[in-house]
């Protein structure tokens, strides 16, 4: 069935004379919508009579996710408030969470409980004349010097103890160990401190070392030297999609092969729990950016063929 893009990008069907209701649809909602719905990865939009988003979710299949939502009594709310339902396609899973969030927080539609604003992230602050640092909210502590990124309070403190650990601090002196000082810490007897709390490491020795190994938990805060590509290819639709500091800027295709990048993006935590796991473990493809410098310090990037 033809259709048009709209002006947000979703894709809109023609109404045509020789469109026949689904059998899925219910009543009030545009039977021409619904048969439009692909069986592809994508994000999908419930919209009302005055067009605006009332619900926003992805799929890997999209047709199957929706007549779920239709054959669901808990939702009847929703439904009869719906008239319209169009989509997005992407090439797979990874650019349906990315566009999913985006436009959840842009439309902020009142069915969607999840991911209306982003959720916490966490990082470390070491208070003036203390060498115990404290968990943070990221935002929270952006006023202040924050040390490295991480998706929850529990990863946060698995992190700092990691470095602890690493460095040969002493976890009794940072407060994660209650021990008694005149034996030395219990790290100590294991060979994994290096003795400040024994008098072997001097303290401004030791306060050195803590601030070092907060700084190396910086480079997870945003550990790449500028955007990055993420490439995702159902076999019909080849996508790039583009991150910074990480926050989507958007996804390159055939039909959209270059896009502005902003003088500054800012951090989307919701973005950073979707892509920091799978990218550290090497499960999404990275491919280079061609990084175009325009007029006035304006960027665009395009498409490069060459992987990383």
């Amino acid at each position: 069935m033809p259709a048009r893009i709209s002006s947000i990008g979703f894709l809109k069907p023609f109404p045509s004379a020789q469109d026949k209701p689904s059998a899925a649809s219910i009543a009030g909602i545009d039977a021409a919508s619904l048969e439009a719905l692909p069986a592809y990865p994508g994000v999908y939009r419930f919209l009302d009579a005055r067009g605006s988003a009332l619900y926003i979710g992805k799929s890997v299949n999209i047709r199957t996710r929706v007549q779920a939502h239709l054959r669901t009594p808990a939702e009847g709310a929703m439904l009869r408030r719906t008239r319209r339902i169009d989509f997005i396609r992407t090439a797979g899973e990874v650019g349906a969470l990315l566009l999913e969030s985006q436009l959840i927080k842009k439309w902020q539609p009142p069915f969607n409980v999840l991911l209306k604003s982003a959720a916490p992230a966490y990082a470390l602050h070491l208070p003036r004349g203390s060498l115990q640092p404290l968990v943070v909210d990221y935002e929270d502590g952006a006023r202040d010097r924050v040390h490295g990124l991480f998706g929850s309070r529990r990863t946060a403190e698995a992190g700092w103890r990691a470095q602890v650990k690493r460095h040969g601090l002493c976890p009794s002196l940072l407060g994660i160990e209650k021990t008694t000082l005149s034996r030395g810490c219990f790290a100590r007897q294991l060979g994994q401190c290096r003795g400040a709390c024994i008098g072997l490491e001097t303290p401004s020795a030791h306060k050195r070392r803590v601030h070092r190994a907060l700084r190396q938990l910086d480079r997870f805060a945003w550990p790449y030297a500028g955007p990055i590509g993420i490439a995702e290819d159902d076999g019909q639709l080849h996508q790039v999609h583009v991150v910074q500091g990480w926050a989507y800027l958007g996804s390159l295709s055939a039909s959209s092969p270059v896009l502005e990048l902003p003088a500054v993006s800012g951090l989307d935590v919701d973005t950073f729990k979707i892509l920091s796991a799978p990218l550290a473990a090497g499960l999404l493809k990275r491919v280079d950016l061609q990084i175009l410098h325009g007029e006035r310090g304006t960027r665009s990037c395009r498409l490069a063929m060459t992987n990383t």
